[in-house]
């Protein structure tokens, strides 16, 4: 969204980098081991993996996006 991109182009961007093809980031089973190896955070957490503003930081920084959330958090933290 902050790219102002239409959803295809959405998706070929974020599978472009985590390195899937488009059809995989609708596959349950495969995104459950790709947030899980990225440490971006899962839907039904495990112990000891990334949560909430922390799985945000991470997806961000990924994705080379910004997200308003992290933003106001570093500025918040003082680590922007």
């Amino acid at each position: 969204m902050t790219r102002k991109m239409r959803i295809a182009e959405a998706k070929q961007y974020v599978a472009k980098k985590l390195k899937l093809a488009p059809m995989d980031l609708v596959d349950e089973r495969v995104m459950r081991e790709v947030r899980k190896d990225l440490d971006i955070g899962i839907v039904t957490s495990l112990p000891g993996t990334a949560k909430g503003l922390e799985a945000k930081c991470r997806i961000a920084e990924l994705l080379g996006i910004q997200i308003n959330s992290v933003n106001a958090f570093k500025r918040k933290a003082g680590l922007s």
